[in-house]
C-alpha cells in the first residue's frame, strides 16, 4: 500500500482528520514503530502516559477495570489509543496488551506538540476539535436542581 493511501486511512481517525497532510506526514514519520508479540503489554493501568499509540496491525486487548477481568474490548487497526496523553499529562486508566503479533506507532506528547508548533493551522483545528468535544460533553450533562 502506498504511503499516501495509508495517510488517507489514518485521516479517518477523528483527531487526524483535522490535520493538514504535511503535518500528518511529519507525525507519522516521527513516530516510533513498536513490534509486539502476543501477550506483550503495551501499557499498564496507573502508568504515567507520555503519548498515544496508533495501532497499525494486529489486535490490542483492553483489560477491564478490575485486575484479571476478561478483556473489555479488542481493538483492531486503525485506532488511536491514549489520545488524551497526546495533549496532557495523565495516567493510563487501563492495561492494554497484544492479543496477537501487532505493530503500533508510538506518538510521544513531545512530537505531537512539535508538529502543532510547526503547523499552526493544524494546531487551531485540533484546538477547535477539543473545544467542540468539550462543548458537546457539557451540553450532554444534566444538572440536578
Amino acid at each position: 500500500m502506498a504511503f499516501d493511501t495509508e495517510l488517507d486511512e489514518i485521516m479517518r481517525i477523528d483527531l487526524f482528520a483535522v490535520f493538514e497532510p504535511e503535518a500528518l506526514r511529519g507525525l507519522i514519520y516521527g513516530a516510533e514503530t513498536r513490534l509486539l508479540r502476543a501477550g506483550d503489554v503495551l501499557f499498564r493501568r496507573g502508568e504515567t502516559a507520555d503519548g498515544g499509540y496508533l495501532l497499525a496491525a494486529g489486535a490490542i486487548a483492553i483489560e477491564g477495570r478490575e485486575p484479571g477481568a476478561p478483556a473489555r474490548k479488542i481493538l483492531r487497526p486503525l485506532v488511536l489509543l491514549g489520545e488524551t496523553a497526546l495533549v496532557a499529562a495523565t495516567s493510563r486508566p487501563m492495561t492494554a496488551f497484544a492479543r496477537e503479533p501487532s505493530i503500533v506507532l508510538k506518538i510521544s506528547r513531545t512530537l505531537f506538540h512539535q508538529i502543532l508548533e510547526k503547523h499552526p493551522t493544524t494546531a487551531a483545528r485540533v484546538r477547535q476539535l477539543f473545544q467542540d468535544r468539550l462543548t458537546q460533553f457539557a451540553l450532554g450533562l444534566k444538572i440536578d436542581a
